[in-house]
């Protein structure tokens, strides 16, 4: 654990106050569900609660599924990362923290379809080294809050999203998003 010499007292509700410049770092805004850790020495851990970071195993077996059956990569990502990938060149995706506009998407509870150069076509993850020629990504929604996305990406020119790969997207999302309900 890294200290960071900032000290903060509680007040009398039994509240203590983030500091601004740690909640920047962290992408920590109002809202921000935060799950609450102790250990036996006595030590309180605060992590950004991910709901479908909890079905991280069947979110990879969801994009392997995809993946197979489409040919292309898919990812699931959270409000933060990406939690899962699958396909080839999916290992540039992986765990990496998402860009400001797939997290814009994500909470405007937006679908998008495009081909590379379109108006419109976002980069998926901070960083990306290689700009997808054409992806679907879909919001997962559940109990009403839009929780994160569903994303297909092509590697080549050939690959060309259609209403099939739309059609595919979307019930994943539905499908996670209700499971996340249960």
């Amino acid at each position: 654990m890294k200290a960071t010499g900032i000290v903060r007292r509680i007040d009398d509700l039994g509240r203590v106050v983030i500091p601004k410049e740690i909640r920047r770092t962290l992408r920590i805004k109002e809202g921000t569900p935060l799950e609450i850790f102790t250990d036996r020495e006595g030590e309180i851990i605060l992590k950004k609660y991910s709901p479908i970071g909890e079905l991280s195993i069947f979110a990879k077996e969801y994009t392997e599924a995809l993946s197979q059956t489409t040919g292309l990569i898919s990812c699931i990502a959270d409000h933060d990362q990406i939690v899962a990938t699958s396909g080839s060149g999916s290992r540039e995706f992986q765990g990496k923290e998402i860009s400001q506009e797939l997290e814009a998407l994500i909470g405007g509870r937006e679908a998008k379809c495009s081909k590379f150069g379109e108006k419109g076509h976002i980069q998926v993850v901070k960083e990306q080294k290689n700009e997808a020629p054409s992806q679907v990504i879909w919001p997962i929604i559940c109990s009403g809050d839009a929780i994160g996305a569903v994303i297909l990406m092509g590697r080549e020119e050939k690959d060309i999203m259609g209403e099939t790969e739309k059609k595919l997207v979307q019930t994943a999302a539905g499908f996670l998003g209700r499971q996340m309900e249960q």
